[in-house]
Order: C-alpha cells, then structure tokens, then sequence
C-alpha cells in the first residue's frame, strides 16, 4: 500500500493533551501573543495575561477590541500577530471558536511553537491547520491554571 501525504498522520503530535505535553509547551514559552487581549480587570482576557506576566513572561498584547488602544499591561500594542516584532513562542487565544479561522493564516504566518485555545475554547479545524503547520496546540485549557499547577 502506498501513503500518500494526506494519509501521514504525524501532525497529531502537535495537538497536546497530556499533562507532560502541556508542561512541556510551557516550558518552552517565553514570549506570549495574546490574541484577543482585554483591557477590563475582572475580565479572563485581562488576568489570565496580567497573571502570566507577573509569573515572568513576556507579553504582546494584540487586542480585537481598543481601535485606540496603544499599550495593554504596560506593553505596545499590536494588531495582527504577525506584524508583531521578533519572535514569539506561544499565542494565547482569547476569541470565540468561530471567530478563530480569520486568525489562522496570520498566526501561522508568525511561526509560533505554540497556540494556546484558552479554556471552553475548542476549534478542531483551525487546531489541524495549525498542527499541520507544525504548530504545537493546546485547547480548552486554562493557561493560569496550568501555570499554577506546575508551580509558576
């Protein structure tokens, strides 16, 4: 039988479900996108970000919302991922699962390691053309929460 490209599966590595994945992909994250950033206190889109921060990770704030909006956490705002200058290691998404495909391209134009669906966010198809792109994923979790369960 002969494999074709379409039946190489190997891009499933990419999609992280195991506590061990999840660690990992935080280990290697220094910089963080924050797609969908808000600017409201009480609001999972300002302290998930404002929390990962304070744990010592850079954070680029790329709100949807703000047209006028310069700076978020004390750092310059950008406007699509990749306009975002150097590199970034992950993308912490804040958007509903239908509004993530219009982001896809941009993300993958930026190379991240990784693209983290915050919890109850799920989007299978974005999540295989990101994985196929060679983008580690991770969804529907919580990012504080994983920082907090490994001790950061």
């Amino acid at each position: 039988m002969t494999t074709t490209i379409d039946d190489d599966m190997s891009w499933r590595e990419h999609l992280i479900e195991t506590s061990d994945g999840i660690r990992r992909v935080i280990d290697d994250t220094r910089r963080i996108a924050v797609l969908g950033i808000k600017m409201e206190f009480d609001r999972p889109a300002f302290y998930v970000p404002e929390y990962a921060q304070h744990a010592g990770y850079e954070i680029v704030p790329v709100p949807v919302f703000y047209p006028d909006a310069t700076e978020i956490l004390g750092q310059p705002v950008y406007r699509s991922v990749s306009a975002i200058a150097g590199d970034i290691d992950m993308v912490n998404v804040f958007r509903r699962p239908g509004d993530i495909p219009p982001h896809v391209d941009d993300i993958i134009a930026k190379k991240p390691q990784s693209v983290w669906f915050q919890l109850g966010i799920r989007n299978e198809a974005a999540a295989e053309r990101l994985a196929r792109a060679g983008i580690d994923v991770v969804q529907d979790r919580c990012l504080l929460v994983e920082l907090q369960n490994i001790g950061k």
